[in-house]
């Protein structure tokens, strides 16, 4: 009887612990009643397609292309204010300012809509995309679409329609005063649907310089979130923008619409399935420096003295 009472109770028990709505995985549980990272086909079939981001970027497999150029920003020096929201799965600000992107072998200028990031716990491991299998604190992504297009959704049908920069951050010893009025902003957006107004903030001053911004690896996959659209052109730099573990941590003091502190905002990587993944000629030409220089060093017997 008790074996049959179980086989009974089970199903209903797996319905209870599931539901329409899609979270990450450290909000998964029975009481959550929401889909994880595992279950997101079940919310958006997309979610389960062979184009799927993030990835982890395998440096030695990463392929040589020449095309993978500077990009020439326009905008992203003007000084913007914004509304910046907890929209119940990140932080998000738009911008209301025009902004665009073009070069490193995109086919079209792409103007900028917004840009949210994805974290851990307490400043631990929390981006989407990992490098070979390194995973770090933060990462941002900065979303366009072509400038032909006036709303997103319809940059959404478009296999190239959108273009998104993703940045990653890494802990420092000193503290990023350029994020002082941002990560003091999340004192105000605790909870779902908090909003303030982000002032005098430019792009420019979120990322790193454009000198150190040559080194990038491009793909083609998706959004990260459902519906998992494959309509994204990524471009993943290598420099980290450096934060203090203060900045780091302020992120986790934002809440889940449950209430529970959001952390762990990221999705897993997901299967390559053969795409190719570029590299900058920019990042090849440092690695390639850094190898004459050994072997120069090896020809002329440079070596350290025992």
């Amino acid at each position: 009887m008790r074996c049959l009472l179980s086989a009974c109770l089970l199903p209903l028990i797996l319905h209870s612990c599931t539901g329409a709505d899609w979270c990450y995985q450290t909000q998964v549980s029975c009481d959550s009643h929401c889909k994880g990272p595992d279950q997101w086909s079940k919310v958006n079939a997309d979610c389960g397609k062979n184009r799927q981001s993030p990835i982890n970027i395998v440096t030695k497999k990463t392929k040589l292309d020449e095309r993978l150029t500077p990009f020439k920003f326009t905008g992203y020096q003007s000084i913007f204010d914004s509304t910046m929201k907890n929209n119940g799965h990140s932080v998000q600000v738009s911008i209301p300012i025009t902004a665009t992107v073009s070069g490193g072998n995109l086919e079209e200028t792409y103007k900028a809509v917004q840009f949210h990031l994805h974290w851990g716990t307490d400043g631990g491991p929390g981006s989407e995309h990992t490098i070979d299998g390194e995973q770090y604190p933060m990462e941002l992504h900065i979303v366009h679409m072509k400038q032909r297009y006036n709303r997103l959704e319809d940059a959404l049908k478009d296999p190239s329609g959108v273009a998104v920069l993703g940045f990653f951050y890494e802990e420092s010893s000193t503290s990023n005063r350029k994020y002082d009025l941002f990560t003091h902003g999340l004192r105000s957006i605790q909870n779902t649907n908090g909003n303030t107004t982000l002032r005098k903030v430019s792009l420019n001053q979120l990322i790193p310089p454009e000198s150190n911004m040559t080194n990038y690896y491009r793909y083609d996959g998706s959004l990260t979130t459902p519906g998992c659209t494959e309509a994204v052109v990524w471009t993943v730099f290598e420099n980290p923008i450096p934060l203090d573990g203060e900045q780091l941590r302020a992120f986790s003091t934002l809440k889940f619409h449950d209430g529970k502190p959001m952390a762990g905002t990221f999705r897993p990587v997901q299967p390559r399935n053969g795409r190719v993944v570029y590299r900058s000629s920019s990042a090849a030409i440092a690695a390639s420096t850094v190898l004459i220089l050994a072997s120069i060093g090896a020809a002329f017997g440079l070596s350290r003295p025992n």
